[in-house]
């Protein structure tokens, strides 16, 4: 299918001098892996996966770093190939790099128009009669750029804990073409990504419960309206028993037959948004069930 290079540039501070932190790099090259293993699974399987290890059809094979720098380049081998003999300009390749672009610059808190970066690229494999990926709505990206917060954040390592770094940049290349990702990594885009505002009204949202711990009052359900499951935390006005209840009904219900209108919950709740506004969880003050569409 397709061979993609990335490479993660630190500079500033010790690096500069070639010294980086050895445990911040190294939980820094796990979240630059992790991320992209998300992101290729997503475009060739049309799946989302919570472990790197799940990677399936692709291979993420490391580099040695180049002497002198601090830059680190992981080669995304996608299809059956030994590495060298992919070919490496194909339109899947400008899709993997274009799509990992994408939730970087999302989870770092820029906003980017999806129809005209990835969804152009869908078009144009599509103008080629390229039918071997299957086109992906924004919703799925959307589940993709949550589960990668946590990587994309300890990427920030080397720049936020010990200082022996300033900012990160990540290149892609395809052939003997090089692109810079939109937006380098620093102290700020660290603030971004650890930035959540709260909406200041409550909106109603239904949707079916697919997890929920009941220790810590926290789960996820999935909405019709976002295209993907969302992250929830009942506030103590919700942790009456009879809205527990509902929760755990509706979990049941969701995972004994998910069309089962049994299976829908009604959240009133506060939107959790990112520096971009995007959702990323919600506080639920009342719980209400739903009956034939109707809540009660």
């Amino acid at each position: 299918m397709a061979s993609v290079d990335f490479t993660l540039s630190y500079s500033g501070s010790s690096s500069e001098s070639h010294l980086i932190d050895f445990y911040d790099v190294a939980l820094a090259l796990a979240g630059f892996q992790r991320s992209l293993a998300l992101t290729t699974h997503l475009i060739l399987n049309d799946n989302v996966i919570t472990q790197a290890p799940s990677l399936t059809g692709a291979k993420i094979l490391a580099i040695p770093p180049t002497n002198g720098s601090w830059k680190f380049t992981a080669t995304v081998l996608a299809g059956i190939y030994a590495l060298g003999t992919a070919p490496r300009d194909t339109p899947i390749g400008h899709l993997i790099a274009s799509a990992y672009d994408y939730v970087v610059s999302e989870t770092l808190g820029f906003h980017v128009d999806f129809d005209k970066t990835l969804g152009q690229k869908y078009d144009e494999m599509q103008l080629k009669q390229d039918d071997t990926i299957k086109k992906l709505p924004q919703a799925r990206f959307d589940s993709v750029i949550e589960k990668c917060e946590v990587a994309i954040r300890d990427m920030h390592r080397p720049i936020i804990s010990s200082g022996t770094a300033q900012k990160a940049a990540i290149f892609s290349q395809i052939g003997s073409h090089t692109s810079k990702f939109q937006h380098d990594l620093d102290i700020k885009t660290y603030e971004n990504i650890m930035h959540i505002r709260e909406e200041e009204r409550a909106e109603i949202f239904i949707g079916r419960v697919s997890s929920y711990n009941i220790n810590t009052y926290k789960g996820r359900i999935y909405l019709n309206s976002e295209g993907r499951p969302v992250p929830f935390e009942l506030g103590e006005t919700a942790r009456a028993f009879l809205a527990v209840s509902l929760i755990a009904n509706s979990l049941v219900s969701n995972a004994h037959d998910r069309m089962l209108v049994e299976g829908e919950v009604l959240l009133e709740a506060y939107r959790r948004v990112s520096k971009s506004g995007k959702l990323k969880s919600l506080l639920v003050v009342d719980v209400r069930k739903v009956e034939f569409g109707v809540f009660s």
